[in-house]
């Protein structure tokens, strides 16, 4: 499979594949990195597709640089690959893990993509940053008040972060998705999931005893053949 460095801006990037008319945009989940699309590569360039993967802001290359992982950094990056790769190519899909599909719902809204593969997806960072902000016993004046709050588990609080998911909600998104959904995941809630397939008229398949991580050789497999099956 060939595979080439790219930078986008200040944005390190892999493109995967051979020449085609047909770009998967892999948008990777919080801890993760560029490199996390190898294997997601590996099926869709089997299918005649290109895909290309970047690291968010804190992540992979990115680790140490002074540009925070903040909802208004990620959303221009993922509007700055976008322009990067909108005239080079005709069809446009979407494979997105955890936060980096938060990103996409907030940055993608008005691009039409012929399909969109949704990994663990948080899809109401308002309600999840309200349970963090439960569990630590903050509340949303004193978050406003001291912009910042570090929490015992480890998890940092910002008002800037609340105020913009706050007043920006997902309110459009005209694609064809698949979502798969760990039975277990501890960071999507299953009503908040169930709330946006109806929305959203998506596909979803949701695997026993899965995570939010996908890690373990069992749910690795999983996600393979699901990807195999959708893509």
């Amino acid at each position: 499979m060939k595979k080439e460095n790219l930078t986008i801006g200040n944005i390190p990037a892999l493109l995967y594949g051979t020449n085609s008319e047909k770009l998967y945009i892999a948008v990777h989940g919080r801890y993760g990195k560029k490199e996390d699309a190898d294997d997601f590569a590996a099926i869709a360039t089997k299918g005649g597709f290109q895909v290309i993967s970047f690291d968010l802001p804190e992540h992979g290359e990115r680790k140490d640089k002074e540009y925070s992982c903040s909802i208004q950094n990620g959303i221009h990056d993922l509007k700055e690959v976008y322009s990067f790769v909108q005239n080079k190519y005709k069809r446009f899909s979407l494979y997105a893990s955890s936060l980096g599909a938060y990103f996409s719902l907030s940055a993608y809204q008005n691009v039409k993509f012929e399909k969109c593969l949704f990994l663990s997806p948080v899809l109401d960072m308002k309600q999840l940053i309200q349970n963090m902000m439960k569990k630590a016993n903050v509340s949303e004046e004193e978050l406003r008040e001291k912009v910042k709050i570090e929490t015992s588990f480890g998890e940092t609080l910002l008002w800037d972060y609340y105020n913009f998911v706050k007043n920006n909600p997902i309110e459009k998104w005209d694609n064809k998705t698949f979502i798969l959904y760990g039975e277990n995941d501890d960071i999507t809630e299953k009503n908040v999931l169930e709330l946006f397939v109806r929305k959203y008229n998506c596909n979803v398949e949701i695997m026993k005893n899965g995570e939010h991580w996908f890690h373990t050789p069992e749910q690795l497999d999983y996600l393979e053949n699901w990807i195999q099956r959708v893509i």
